[in-house]
C-alpha cells in the first residue's frame, strides 16, 4: 500500500511523477491511479449494476465508479490493437478471491503513453516486491484432509497464472520427499519454493536446503512460502495473514523478501533445523497425540489443549536457558521498538559465498558439556515448555505475540505446576482473546539457546515443528536471519503484538 500526504488523501487523482494519473479509455470511461487503488470510471457500470466486476466501491462514489486496490492487481499489459488489459484478484467472499479481467480500448491510441501508464500501475501494484516470481511449487496431496491437489488447482494456480508467475509444479510422493527435492534444487532457477501443504513440507524444505554444501547461500537465496493446504498452517498465518489458499496465493505474489531466524536442534547425533517451535509437555502432547483427529482441522489443537489442561498433567525436566530478555516489560519494549521500524523494502543481506554451509554451533551440541555460565534448574512441576519462532501456531492460537522474524531469539513460555480447571479454561480463552501474554502464571521470555532434559518419565512427546522426535534430551540455538521467507510487511508477523 502506498503511503500518501494529507493532500493525496483529499485528491486521489493526482498525477504520479511524469505519467498522467488518468488514462482515457473511451468516451465515457477512464482509468485513474489513485492513492491506494485503481479507480475505474465507467458509465456502463450503471447498466451492469456494477456486476462486481471491478472490486469494491469507494466511499461516497457513484455507481459509475469502482476501485481495485493496488494490492489486488496481478498484472497489466497493452495489446497490439490499443487495448489495456488488467488482471486482478476479486474477492468472492471473505476467504476466497478469484482472478478477473477488465479491458478497455484506448480513446486515442498512444502506445507509448499507455505502456508508461501500465508500468506505473505495476509499480504501484508491486512496490518493492518482485514481479513474475519463478516458483517451485510443491503440492502435498496427503496433507491435512487430503485435498492439497484440489485446493492448488482451484484456488492457487489461477492466481499465479494471472500474475504471470513462472511455475514448476511437483507432487510430493512420500515422507521426506521435500528434503530430497530441496537438497538437489537448482537455486539459481527459482526465487521461491511454495509449499501447498501444512507446516510439514516447509520444515522438510528448510532441512533439505540445510543439508547442502552451499546451505547458507541456498537458505538466503531461495524464499520458502506456504500455501495453506494442511491442518497446521502457521507459516501462512504469520506471513500471509491468512489460512485461505487463494488469499495466501495473492500474498505470495505480492510478498516481500524477509529474513527469518532458524534454530538448530541437536538430539543424539542429529542436527535438525526448526522454523516454527519446539515443545515438551502439554503443547507437544496436544499436537502429536491428536493425529487421529485430523478430520477436525485446526480445531483439533484447541480440543487437545483443553482436554490436557483439565487433566492437570505435569512434565518434569531439568532446563538451562540462555536468556536475552528475562521479563515481560523488557520483552514488550524490544518488540515495540523493533516492530515500529520502517519495513525493509529490499533484501540488504550479503549473499554468502558459494560453498558456505550451515553456521557452526556456538554452544555445542546436546552431547557436549553444559556451556559455561549455563545452569540446569529442576522443574519438577512443569506443565508446559514451549519455545516458538513465529507468533501464530494456529488460527486461534497467538501464543507468542511478541515474536519477531529476525530478532535472533525464540520466545519461551513456561507454566509451572497444575492449574485448577476454571483457571485452565480461562488460560485457553485468553489465547484467543489476545490476553495470554499478561497472565501472571505465564512466564514469557526471549532466549537465544537452551537445553532441556526430561526426567521421571518413561516416555512422552517432544515436538519439533509439529513433528514427533525421540523422547530424550535436546539442545537448541538460534541462527539470526539464516533463512528467507515472503511476507506482506517485510519485517514482522501478521499478528496482534504486545
Amino acid at each position: 500500500m502506498t503511503s500518501g500526504t494529507a493532500e493525496d488523501a483529499i485528491d486521489p487523482f493526482r498525477d504520479v511523477q511524469d505519467v498522467p494519473a488518468t488514462l482515457a479509455v473511451g468516451r465515457n470511461a477512464s482509468l485513474t491511479l489513485g492513492t491506494d487503488a485503481l479507480i475505474v470510471l465507467d458509465a456502463a457500470l450503471i447498466e451492469s449494476k456494477g456486476a462486481g466486476c471491478c472490486g469494491l466501491s469507494l466511499p461516497g462514489s457513484t455507481k459509475t465508479t469502482r476501485s481495485i486496490p493496488f494490492f489486488s492487481v496481478l498484472w497489466a499489459e497493452t495489446a497490439d490493437d490499443g487495448e489495456v488489459i488488467i488482471h486482478y484478484a476479486h474477492p468472492i467472499s471473505k476467504t476466497v478471491a478469484r482472478p478477473q479481467i477488465i479491458s478497455y480500448k484506448l480513446d486515442k491510441p498512444d502506445s507509448d503513453q499507455a505502456e508508461a501508464w501500465v508500468e506505473k500501475l505495476l509499480e504501484k501494484a508491486y512496490g518493492a516486491s518482485q514481479r513474475q516470481k519463478r516458483i517451485k511449487v510443491l503440492v502435498n496431496p496427503f496433507g491435512g484432509q487430503g485435498h492439497g491437489q484440489k485446493l492448488y488447482h482451484k484456488h492457487i494456480a489461477p492466481i499465479f497464472a494471472a500474475a504471470r508467475c513462472e511455475l514448476d509444479v511437483e507432487m510430493t510422493k512420500h515422507n521426506g520427499h521435500g528434503v530430497e527435492i530441496a537438497q538437489s534444487l537448482d537455486i539459481d532457477r527459482y526465487d521461491v519454493v511454495a509449499c501447498c501443504s501444512g507446516d510439514g513440507i516447509p520444515h522438510e524444505v528448510w532441512n533439505g536446503l540445510g543439508k547442502r554444501e552451499d546451505a547458507a547461500r541456498a537458505l538466503n537465496k531461495v524464499a520458502v512460502a506456504q500455501l495453506p493446504c494442511g491442518s497446521g498452517n502457521a507459516l501462512s498465518l504469520n506471513f500471509n495473514g491468512t489460512d485461505s489458499p487463494s488469499l495466501a496465493a495473492l500474498a505470495v505474489v505480492k510478498g516481500l523478501r524477509t529474513p527469518l531466524d532458524l534454530a538448530s536442534v541437536t538430539q543424539g547425533d542429529r542436527r535438525v533445523l526448526s522454523f516454527l517451535s519446539q515443545s515438551a509437555g502439554i503443547v507437544a502432547e496436544t499436537d502429536l497425540a491428536t493425529e487421529n483427529l485430523r478430520w477436525m482441522g485446526s480445531a483439533r489443537f484447541t480440543y487437545g489443549f483443553l482436554v490436557r489442561l483439565i487433566k492437570q498433567t505435569v512434565y518434569p525436566a531439568d532446563i538451562a536457558v540462555k536468556v536475552e530478555y528475562d521479563n515481560k516489560a523488557a520483552v514488550r519494549n524490544v518488540y515495540r521498538a523493533e516492530s515500529s521500524k520502517p519495513p525493509r523494502t529490499y533484501d540488504d543481506r550479503t549473499l554468502p559465498p558459494a560453498g558456505t554451509g550451515l553456521p557452526p554451533l556456538r554452544h555445542g551440541t546436546i552431547n557436549d558439556p553444559l556451556p559455561e555460565g549455563w545452569e540446569l534448574i529442576p522443574h519438577d512441576q512443569l506443565g508446559n515448555f514451549y519455545a516458538g519462532n513465529l507468533a501464530y501456531m494456529s488460527p486461534d492460537a497467538n501464543f507468542f505475540p511478541a515474536a519477531l522474524p529476525g530478532d535472533g531469539c525464540l520466545d519461551l513460555i513456561r507454566i509451572q505446576g497444575t492449574l485448577p480447571r476454571v483457571k485452565a479454561i480461562s488460560t485457553l480463552l485468553a489465547i484467543e482473546q489476545h490476553k495470554f501474554f499478561d497472565l501472571p502464571h505465564v512466564d514469557y521470555q526471549k532466549v537465544s539457546a537452551y537445553r532441556i532434559i526430561p526426567k521421571n518419565q518413561k516416555d512422552g512427546y517432544i515436538s519439533i515443528d509439529g513433528e514427533r522426535v525421540p523422547f530424550e534430551p535436546f539442545q537448541v540455538e538460534v541462527h539470526k536471519e539464516l533463512a528467507t521467507v515472503l511476507s506482506k510487511s517485510g519485517h514482522k508477523f501478521e499478528a496482534k503484538g504486545v
